[in-house]
């Protein structure tokens, strides 16, 4: 399923993270293709089940929904899927981090 979408950070504190990164950073260079392709398709990445959502993220974020996208060198960036009023689908970016932090969020 495509689903072309308006892609967010899911706060200012967030995007200015993003944006402080350096242009030549890997991560960042890696981050920007994962938010193209997200806008093209919000189902990009693979969706992580209901039963493993950290509950850190349901209880700030109030998500019914997870996705994670493989960013290169073994990062992960962790994204939700919305809509504004049915009509436009939304997809905001909660967080994005290394394997090693990335399975302690999980508890794998």
């Amino acid at each position: 399923m495509i689903k072309a979408s308006k892609v967010v950070f899911i706060s200012d504190e967030l995007e200015k993270e993003f944006n402080s990164l350096a242009n030549d950073d890997p991560i960042k260079k890696s981050i920007t293709k994962a938010i193209y392709i997200l806008k093209e398709n919000a189902f990009a990445g693979i969706h992580i089940p209901k039963k493993i959502i950290p509950s850190e993220y349901i209880k700030r974020y109030g998500i019914n929904n997870l996705w994670k996208y493989n960013l290169i060198k073994g990062w992960r960036l962790i994204y939700t899927v919305t809509s504004d009023n049915e009509v436009e689908l939304i997809t905001a970016v909660l967080e994005w981090f290394d394997h090693k932090r990335y399975e302690r969020r999980f508890k794998y």
